[in-house]
């Protein structure tokens, strides 16, 4: 009979964890069950009388072995803080305390990298540190605007509350995204297939034409030449056209997160798509809505929400106006006036926010804009999907179709002159 033990000590657990290496070890307690499991400390010795203070025989302790490749378990998305935030809130909600939260959550955590995560916080808060500065030690995978937030919950004292309201946030959030992903994704991997299909094509199957066509020993439709020429063009230079595409896209992305002005560029472009700029407006104000309303209902000042806030829009053109909004509000200018002279968001939002500022519940209008305009991305990203299905068809049979015929058409006027 074998039990794991994934910790062995609280009171070790809380010792300082520098110079602190995994090992993994195995042993029987005093009724000979044999037991096994993993625990850091600073040497196998160290380690072994532990065990032994705990009434435990070690028969193997050995330094953890590293992964072939770097670390093992997928990197640390979004939705596993998400899911992190609503495991704190529930079981801090229920009266467990915030170490013990952290425990349960990282003993049960599946992926090793977010178990780690984890443990390095709760090791953190042993050691006398704040949740907030706990965090503060991992910004990528806790933005400012969960920094800031768990910063004002524990100043007030409402850090669970908190919690569950950041866990709701970017559970919404991460639904949007799905929803714009969604929009943007299905056109482009049908466009990328259509683009493949034609390059094989061209390559591998209008050659095998193209010797049969040199037997009839007439000239070929001008439609057909085209082809021909366009597929002795991608077998001399296939390999020219792949790097060229390679080094746009990377090109283009390095310049783009390296560049604010090619940002705010391309950003305001994507707006002005037909039926796609519309989904990423309504998305851009949702998400300013939904941001502004969560750190101003938990009491972080309006003047730092809004700097928050502004990263958050997932758009530069937003983003750019939010920081306007943030420099008028903080000389004096209510937010709907400060809305106003940005010129970028609708009249129904500056309205909705100028009843929420005269009636002292800014956040609850705010939360309703942000519902309002999350349904309108929802609605548009069905309709979207709807009216693309039959164009999609249609553009990639027009390729096909169009390659297809054009091959086709020597053999008919062949048979024509034949007859």
């Amino acid at each position: 009979m074998a039990v794991t033990r994934n910790a062995i000590s609280k009171e070790s657990a809380g010792r300082s964890t520098s110079q602190m290496q995994p090992f993994v070890w195995e042993g029987t307690d005093k009724r000979g069950v044999k037991m096994k499991g993993e625990q850091d400390a600073k040497n196998a010795n160290l380690l072994r009388a532990e065990l032994r203070r705990l009434g435990i025989t070690p028969t193997v302790v050995k330094p953890k072995s590293k992964p072939l490749f770097g670390a093992t378990g997928t990197p640390v998305k979004p939705k596993d803080i998400a899911f992190f935030s609503r495991q704190m809130a529930t079981m801090m909600k229920s009266g467990v305390p915030i170490v013990s939260s952290l425990e349960i959550i990282g003993s049960g955590h599946k992926n090793p990298r977010m178990a780690k995560l984890v443990g390095t916080i709760r090791a953190d808060l042993e050691g006398g540190s704040s949740l907030y500065e706990a965090i503060s030690k991992h910004p990528v995978q806790f933005d400012e605007l969960y920094r800031n937030l768990v910063k004002a919950g524990e100043g007030a004292g409402v850090l669970e509350t908190v919690l569950e309201t950041i866990a709701n946030y970017q559970e919404n959030l991460e639904t949007l995204k799905g929803k714009i992903k969604k929009a943007l994704f299905y056109p482009a991997m049908v466009i990328a297939v259509a683009l493949m299909v034609s390059s094989v094509l061209l390559i591998w199957v209008v050659p095998q034409f193209e010797d049969i066509f040199k037997s009839f020993g007439t000239d070929l439709p001008v439609f057909t030449q085209m082809i021909v020429r366009a597929s002795d063009f991608m077998v001399g230079w296939w390999w020219a056209i792949l790097l060229l595409a390679i080094v746009v896209i990377f090109g283009s992305s390095f310049m783009y997160k390296r560049s604010p002005k090619m940002q705010h560029t391309f950003d305001r472009i994507v707006l002005k798509v037909p039926v796609i700029g519309q989904i990423m407006n309504n998305s851009a104000i949702a998400r300013f809505a939904r941001t502004t309303a969560v750190t101003f209902k938990a009491g972080v000042p309006l003047v730092e929400a809004l700097g928050i806030v502004a990263g958050a829009t997932g758009n530069k053109v937003y983003e750019d106006a939010v920081l306007r909004m943030r420099d008028d509000v903080s000389v004096g200018y209510p937010v709907n006036m400060a809305m106003k002279q940005v010129n970028i968001f609708p009249h129904m939002v500056v309205q909705m926010t100028a009843i929420g500022e005269e009636a002292g519940a800014l956040d609850t209008m705010l939360f309703k804009v942000a519902e309002y305009f999350e349904q309108e991305v929802n609605n548009a990203v069905d309709a979207l999907t709807s009216l693309l299905e039959p164009l999609i068809m249609v553009f990639i049979g027009v390729v096909v179709g169009s390659m297809v015929i054009g091959m086709y058409l020597p053999i008919f006027k062949l048979a024509s002159t034949v007859g």
